[in-house]
């Protein structure tokens, strides 16, 4: 893919992310004040206080996962954040171990890993992201694993045998991202454990 398609990639991901978060915002914002007059209520409003929970939790995980990253820091408080709106709209657990900011673009990485984890978890599971020095670790755990070996055996490379589908872009783009940041990954894959570092 090359360091000039990880950089349009990230730059189509900001823009679409920054482009939806302002009118997603707005229609939250609207259904309060129709919650607050008590306009609507029942069932229908919470499908779509709900949804629009949802939607907003995903393009923010987004700009992270997506968008371009450099070396400010993001604080524990606003990835947990992220992580928890996360958790809400799926199955998996996220346990994040980090207790000081970390580099954005970093976290961009973890995120990227935590979403193949995510692809492998139908029934749901448990994400565990660590970091060490500069060294990361992502560990996913659960009872039953859906392992495309054809996407995980080649994510250390990112030379996959199969055209990518846009639900596998996380597996293409954590391995060139990586590496535009000088770094490898290294995979490891077991009947209910997968191990990603960088």
């Amino acid at each position: 893919m090359g360091n000039t398609n990880v950089n349009l990639a990230e730059l189509i991901g900001s823009r679409i992310c920054h482009d939806l978060i302002s009118p997603i915002g707005a229609i939250t914002n609207g259904l309060e004040l129709l919650d607050m007059v008590g306009a609507v209520q029942g069932p229908e409003m919470e499908l779509i206080s709900g949804s629009v929970g949802s939607a907003g939790a995903r393009i923010r995980f987004f700009r992270v996962a997506f968008g371009s990253a450099g070396e400010q820091p993001l604080g524990r408080a606003e990835v947990a954040e992220l992580l928890k709106d996360i958790e809400r709209t799926g199955r998996v657990r996220v346990n994040w171990f980090m207790t000081e900011p970390m580099p954005r673009n970093q976290i961009k990485l973890a995120f990227l890993a935590l979403m193949c984890c995510e692809s492998a978890m139908p029934m749901g599971g448990e994400v565990e992201i660590e970091n060490q020095g500069t060294n990361w670790t992502v560990t996913g755990t659960a009872d039953k694993l859906n392992v495309d070996n054809t996407l995980w055996k080649h994510v250390a490379t990112g030379r996959f045998p199969n055209k990518i589908t846009p639900a596998q872009v996380q597996f293409a783009l954590l391995p060139e991202t990586a590496n535009a940041m000088g770094r490898r990954v290294s995979v490891e894959t077991a009947a209910t454990r997968l191990v990603l570092r960088f």
